[in-house]
């Protein structure tokens, strides 16, 4: 036992001493708050919008009402024919020129944005988006229904959703901030695995081909090597993984605090409660920003703590699972060029695994496929992520948890009978078959 602690205690030290593990440490979450900073940058953006000023030029006489103008868009009507509009557009206060032709209001054809410049497709399906809900408003009109009426046909409908707890008790909840935890959790499972996994690979190979294995095979046994490499990277990436929460947590709050305005803030949240009266999109406004503030109250009733910390045991048990077949790779290859043919087979059930929970268990995470897939030890780390947020019956959990330790031993077993021939094995391409026979060799 003292060996292999000296093991783990040589791999821990040579990976967290090396300047690249402190850089990408440091590096990381500054990228990730700056990543996050960008995407609510741009979403303060998108909510106070891009105002275009445009030119209306209409020969539709069947067409009575005008388009209303908004915050983002501003129409305004002119008295001019389209071509004259479009030889003294570059040199007007306009954006664009929205000509309207003479059509007939069930088959609306003809209409044209012109501008200097390409209208984006936001700006274009904007007005569309306009243009019917004028067309709807005067056929309503038309058939008898006033403007009082009209306006009593608009119903703003905020559902509450609730979630029934095991214990009889109503809590907050919202899809949207399951969702967004689940695909979270579930990419960052299935990165840390293949990444640290890859480095008990790559610290075998090396290890062999510099003969440096053969000093440490005369001291220790190549079953306490193997477990002394895989537990040592594990805590290199446990560390790496607890500095990047609170580094990333610790930036973020500061950043937020020195670069957000308030206002901007307090708008981003609560952008819904106090739409513009008959101003056209103030409904979408609303409808997208009411799940924001859905997923703000359903945050607080998430079980962060115990996300967090079923997140380090799967991650722990997920990379010990498969760096052990990792080990094993790299005992059996002289070079990381003849690792391809033996790789694909061990990542196929952790793509697998990865693809179908955030496509099957995010649409249905309480179905059969879903729960199979966050039993079976070769895709439960990254299934079982992303259904927790949705929530996980208590015994589910831990049957998921006693196999993913069930099949880490398995893999290690497996994995030692090969590891201990293919760590002395130089010179020599490994097959398939030649590991089958090392696994039933017999000393």
């Amino acid at each position: 036992m003292n060996k292999i602690l000296l093991i783990i205690q040589r791999e821990y030290l040579s990976r967290v001493k090396k300047k690249s593990f402190i850089v990408m440490t440091m590096l990381t979450p500054i990228l990730i708050a700056g990543f996050y900073g960008l995407i609510f940058y741009f979403s303060i953006q998108g909510i106070k919008g891009t105002s275009n000023k445009i030119a209306v030029v209409t020969e539709n006489k069947t067409l009575t009402e005008k388009l209303p103008s908004n915050k983002n868009r501003t129409y305004e009507y002119v008295d001019q024919s389209l071509k004259e509009m479009k030889a003294s557009l570059k040199n007007s206060s306009y954006d664009y020129v929205l000509f309207l032709p003479e059509f007939d209001l069930n088959h609306p054809k003809g209409i044209q944005v012109l501008g200097t410049k390409q209208a984006g497709l936001a700006l274009s399906s904007n007005i569309s988006d306009d243009i019917e809900e004028l067309i709807r408003i005067q056929k309503l009109k038309a058939s008898g229904i006033s403007q009082d009426e009209l306006d009593k046909l608009k119903t703003s409908i905020d559902i509450d959703t609730k979630k029934i707890n095991e214990k009889g008790l109503e809590e907050d909840s919202s899809a949207g901030a399951s969702t967004i935890i689940a695909y979270v959790s579930g990419i960052l499972m299935f990165m840390f695995i293949m990444l640290y996994g890859v480095q008990v690979m790559r610290g075998v190979i090396e290890e062999k081909t510099s003969r440096i294995i053969e000093i440490m095979i005369s001291s220790v046994k190549p079953f306490q090597l193997m477990m002394g490499k895989i537990i040592g990277i594990a805590l290199v990436g446990l560390t790496q993984f607890i500095l990047w929460i609170v580094l990333t947590a610790s930036i973020s709050t500061v950043a937020v605090k020195v670069f957000v305005d308030k206002d901007d803030l307090k708008q981003a949240t609560s952008v819904s409660a106090t739409p513009l009266k008959g101003t056209p999109g103030a409904e979408i406004a609303a409808s997208n920003a009411s799940p924001f503030n859905d997923m703000q109250k359903s945050l607080a009733n998430l079980e962060i703590t115990k996300i967090l910390t079923v997140f380090i045991f799967f991650f722990i048990g997920g990379y010990l699972f498969y760096s052990a077949l990792y080990a094993a790779i790299g005992s059996a290859v002289d070079s990381e060029t003849e690792t391809q043919q033996f790789m694909f087979p061990v990542m196929m059930p952790l793509l697998l695994g990865y693809v179908l929970s955030l496509s099957v268990v995010t649409n249905d995470p309480y179905g059969q496929m879903a729960f199979w897939l966050s039993i079976i030890p070769f895709t439960s780390p990254i299934a079982m992520m992303v259904r927790l947020p949705y929530g996980v019956p208590d015994w589910q959990l831990a049957l998921s948890m006693g196999l993913l330790i069930v099949g880490f031993i398995g893999t290690v077993w497996v994995a030692s009978r090969i590891y201990r021939v293919g760590i002395l094995m130089y010179g020599k391409k490994t097959s398939l078959k030649e590991m089958v026979k090392w696994f039933t060799y017999k000393n």
